[in-house]
């Protein structure tokens, strides 16, 4: 089911919260949570009820997981040592059951395509359709059970961990959580109950998230859609790819300010994941700023267990690279993706490097070099393969003409650029209104305004472009 539905908006929305407040009010907390929880599951089943099986399998295994960790941090009867390395062992186990269900899904048939060419024999492909959210539930719960082996977080209840797990304004396309950051939430008294406050400003994150995405998002798509298609030509290819610039960034912060105003609605406050990146002065600080849960499950469960700054220099620039290797693979199974990290890993290493040098750069050149470098890259991100992305950049460089005529469409586009780039630089972003954000007749009067435009614009629905990661 989309955020961005009438299904949604009408109908599953308000009842589920309805429901999940009339439960609580009558002090059926439990009962309030496994609604909740099956009202998750069937938003999830919504889209492939065949791979409701495969979630819940997921969350079977790696509630048992967490559990046996739980159990064997300081067994009764044995050394510490003991305890701690037989906890080691079973955590192991649940990564990697974790990480092998994200190949089989996401990698399989990249793996055989590139073996087949590699030996000399064309493979049959298992051609397995990738169960949506699949790498977000999955992050999620690798980060439960690293938590739980630090004793970080502790779960005995089955139906918490399932809406831990499930809870549907996370499930598809994150954040990605933290269980200590979440599910205390559902416990505090005063989470049970309807608040007006929350609702109002859940209410208006969740029109400003629906109007990113159905009406400048999707605006903007069907200038890099057909530009990825056809562009050859210097204005048509910077045009394509600034397009899905803003078309990249308005989908997914509109899917995740929806998301957080959703979550809202339950007194359940989401984690913050982006922060005007394109604001960022340097690539570091562009990835402060963009997907920050994931930035953050980056930092904390790759870059820093292969030794993070710990161990040298070089050590730290090796990690670097690693952990944006594998953040581009973790996009997608493509030679693209793991070009599109290595550029980010290499963008990182040198502005360490320049650091070095304590030569400070001009602001607006730092900035024009970030957001060109971020535009370029994202090139092979979109790209649907190698030549596709060649003849873009070929483009992008003049090295296939100048192309001087623009036709109506072009105009359009351009229009369209000019009018967003402001936008991002220098208005305040969603978390900074919330933060601000006081219920009143103007405001009232701008999410009624947003809200109608967008309703206006779900008649052509388009999924999220993070549904496919």
């Amino acid at each position: 089911m989309l955020f961005n539905s009438y299904p949604f908006i009408f109908v599953f929305l308000p009842i589920t919260i309805i429901v999940y407040f009339a439960l609580n009010k009558f002090r059926y907390g439990l009962a309030a949570k496994c609604w909740l929880a099956l009202s998750s599951l069937f938003f999830y089943s919504w889209w492939n009820i065949s791979y409701l099986p495969l979630l819940l399998g997921s969350i079977a295994f790696n509630y048992s997981i967490g559990r046996l960790l739980q159990a064997r941090r300081n067994p009764p009867g044995q050394e510490a040592n003991q305890g701690r390395q037989g906890a080691k062992s079973i955590l192991m186990l649940g990564i990697s059951g974790n990480v092998l269900l994200l190949i089989y899904y996401k990698y399989a048939d990249f793996l055989l395509v590139n073996i087949g060419e590699a030996v000399g024999f064309e493979v049959t492909l298992l051609n397995l359709v990738l169960p949506l959210g699949i790498s977000f539930f999955t992050f999620t719960q690798i980060a439960y059970l690293v938590d739980a082996y630090k004793g970080k977080a502790r779960e005995y209840n089955i139906i918490n961990y399932v809406l831990f797990v499930t809870f549907y304004p996370h499930l598809i396309a994150g954040p990605i959580l933290h269980h200590g950051e979440m599910m205390p939430q559902f416990d505090r008294i005063r989470s049970k109950l309807w608040d007006w406050g929350n609702a109002a400003s859940g209410v208006f994150i969740f029109c400003i998230g629906l109007f990113k995405k159905v009406v400048i998002a999707d605006s903007v798509a069907i200038y890099a859609n057909a530009g990825f298609d056809t562009a050859s030509g210097f204005v048509d290819s910077w045009i394509a790819a600034l397009s899905y610039t803003f078309q990249l960034y308005f989908d997914f912060s509109g899917y995740t300010d929806m998301a957080i105003g959703a979550a809202l609605l339950f007194n359940i406050r989401l984690p913050q994941n982006f922060n005007s990146p394109y604001k960022a002065l340097n690539i570091q600080d562009f990835w402060r700023r963009w997907h920050m849960t994931l930035s953050r499950f980056l930092r904390d469960y790759i870059y820093i267990p292969l030794g993070g700054n710990r161990r040298g220099e070089m050590i730290m620039l090796r990690n670097l690279m690693l952990t944006f290797l594998i953040g581009g693979l973790w996009h997608g199974a493509g030679w693209t993706f793991l070009f599109w990290g290595l550029l980010h890993g290499v963008g990182q290493v040198i502005h360490r490097l320049w650091g070095r040098l304590g030569v400070r750069m001009p602001r607006a050149l730092a900035w024009f070099i970030t957001f060109v470098f971020i535009t370029v890259t994202w090139v092979f991100f979109r790209a649907e393969n190698w030549a596709q992305a060649m003849r873009l950049l070929k483009g992008m460089a003049g090295m296939s003409g100048l192309q001087l005529h623009l036709n109506g469409a072009m105009v359009e586009s351009i229009a369209w650029i000019l009018l967003l780039m402001p936008i991002v630089l220098f208005s305040r972003n969603s978390s900074e209104l919330t933060v601000s954000f006081r219920p009143n007749m103007r405001q009232a009067a701008l999410c009624a305004v947003l809200f109608v435009v967008s309703l206006m614009y779900i008649t052509r629905i388009s999924e999220f472009l993070y549904f496919n990661f």
